[in-house]
């Protein structure tokens, strides 16, 4: 044994240093992991079309069904969500359109096998899906615009939720149906832009939504 050396005790500068030591060489936390996942990876079950008929369309409706207004002889009467569960299918249908309306960035078929919208004849009204995929490789960033524009209506509804605003719920619906319009008759049916753009202008001239009652 070396002269002034003890086993099994070591000395409090060497303590001191070794905790500064490994404080400062410490590792700090890994970065969380990018996610193995990418649209190009996943493998679609059924068309655009299908999505958008059995899926898509019947959930937007927990939204636009759910503030409306009948007029009876007596006047118009506003019906409006009011309990725990209107709001939450509300919820439900805002959940649901906000992340499954990115599965249309999923490459998948415009239509089932054979179907061809109605594209054929003289003046077809539809897009077929040969030119529907056209569009969509000659502009591809124009249908992820409007993917997010859809998107962005369904982040509007949760936080309508959150505050439970009738009102607001049908200004809402109102930018929801506009969104879907903007995509149907860039993508599906864009010779009826003129008519639908003409109706929208003279609805605006005469209709006035009334007031929904507000929440006590």
């Amino acid at each position: 044994m070396l002269p002034g050396r003890r086993t099994g005790v070591i000395p409090a500068v060497a303590i001191g240093i070794a905790i500064a030591t490994w404080g400062c060489s410490k590792p700090s936390a890994p970065a969380p992991a990018a996610s193995p996942f990418h649209s190009a990876d996943m493998k679609s079950v059924v068309s655009v079309k299908e999505l958008m008929e059995f899926m898509i369309d019947p959930i937007a409706d927990n939204i636009f069904d759910a503030v409306w207004w009948d007029v009876t002889p007596k006047g118009t009467v506003a019906h409006t969500p009011t309990t725990d569960e209107d709001w939450d299918k509300i919820k439900t249908g805002a959940v649901t359109l906000a992340e499954g309306i990115y599965l249309l960035k999923v490459p998948r078929p415009w239509a089932p096998p054979g179907d061809v919208n109605n594209s054929t004849g003289p003046n077809p009204p539809e897009l077929s899906p040969t030119q529907i995929q056209a569009k969509l490789e000659k502009d591809p960033v124009l249908w992820d615009a409007k993917i997010e524009a859809l998107r962005n209506v369904a982040h509007e509804v949760l936080d309508i939720v959150e505050k439970r605003d009738a009102n607001a719920l049908f200004e809402a619906s109102e930018d929801l149906d506009e969104a879907c319009e903007a995509c149907h008759l860039e993508y599906w049916y864009p010779g009826d832009r003129k008519a639908v753009e003409e109706d929208k202008r003279q609805r605006a001239g005469y209709l006035k939504k009334p007031p929904a009652p507000q929440r006590p």
